[in-house]
């Protein structure tokens, strides 16, 4: 069992490629065109892509009985799911806690228990609005299958959204996921499901704000 490499940025590595693209546009559009409204355009969203892909430290509870949410952003629904089909595990409904990334949370999507990666599993789909139920079984997707210490598969899935067109990955089957650690983000908007066993026992409602890494989102009974 390997075990994920921990590296901390103030900003993801994926944000200095566009926010370096951006930038030199900016110059050489300036230049060719001498506005200066283009330069304050293009070095704005020079800075926002920097903070989008900002990575800041979260302080997490260390308890295997904890769910720890993966994603910044609003509880938008939870309900009783089946796991995406494509997943090689039982077929079994399963309690699901989906939380909402609009453009301006932080979208590195951390693990929220420490477990296994048993299964990580891509599809290809459509770019609905990412806060639409359907977005679910419609969407781009990424599926990662977590074992616990105690034997209780945990399933998150990043799910692109309208904006969003990149799911990233940084790890690999049968890595060692700390609580907390991060495993992956979505670029520009996206969601966040996490399924659960059916038993486990809520302490978030729809409408929390949540942060990822720190919020509780349920307790293993």
């Amino acid at each position: 069992m390997k075990k994920i490499h921990k590296k901390r940025y103030i900003i993801h590595p994926e944000g200095w490629k566009f926010a370096g693209i951006l930038f030199v546009s900016s110059i050489i559009l300036f230049y060719l065109s001498a506005s200066i409204l283009i330069a304050i355009i293009g070095f704005f969203l020079t800075f926002f892509v920097l903070w989008f892909f900002r990575d800041p430290k979260r302080n997490t509870p260390q308890d295997e009985n904890l769910i720890i949410s993966s994603a910044d952003g609003k509880v938008c629904l939870i309900d009783e799911a089946y796991p995406p089909e494509e997943l090689p595990i039982e077929s079994q409904k399963m309690k699901r806690i989906c939380v909402f990334m609009n453009v301006f949370n932080v979208h590195v999507n951390r693990s929220p228990v420490q477990g296994n990666v048993d299964h990580i599993v891509y599809k290809e789909g459509k770019f609905l609005n990412a806060s639409l139920d359907k977005a679910s079984d419609k969407n781009e997707r990424s599926s990662l299958v977590l074992n616990t210490q105690n034997g209780t598969k945990i399933i998150v899935v990043q799910i692109a959204g309208l904006i969003a067109r990149r799911i990233l990955s940084f790890i690999s089957p049968n890595m060692l996921l700390n609580q907390g650690e991060r495993f992956g983000l979505i670029r520009f908007g996206s969601r966040v499901d996490i399924y659960l066993p059916l038993d486990a026992v809520e302490k978030c409602k729809v409408g929390d704000k949540v942060v990822a890494g720190e919020s509780i989102l349920a307790s293993l009974n």
